[in-house]
């Protein structure tokens, strides 16, 4: 079976959404797993950051997202963000914060 966790949903540094990217995976091995062709049983795993919850890392075949380059910051969206400490706090290096520029004015 093919398990990956909804970092979208929960998380607060996906890398990806595990959605697409399993749906994708699936397609191309669904035969493999209905037709029980493996030799043995196989466990594919995807982890949208490098925490890696729901443990991915336990799995024969893990997929991992991760960041190649810092978020592009909306200074006019985040200073309205109602869980601003949640996002700055998410970024592991400090690059999301609110500007210190006159916006409009």
């Amino acid at each position: 079976n093919i398990v990956h966790t909804q970092g979208w949903v929960h998380c607060h540094t996906p890398a990806t959404d595990a959605s697409g990217v399993v749906k994708a995976v699936m397609d191309e091995l669904f035969d493999y797993f209905t037709s029980m062709t493996l030799p043995a049983q196989c466990r594919i795993a995807l982890a949208c950051c490098l925490n890696m919850c729901g443990a991915v890392h336990c799995s024969d075949i893990a997929i991992l997202g991760v960041h190649r380059k810092p978020p592009m910051i909306d200074h006019y969206r985040i200073t309205g963000v109602c869980e601003l400490p949640l996002a700055i706090a998410s970024c592991p290096l400090g690059a999301v914060k609110p500007a210190k520029i006159e916006i409009d004015g």
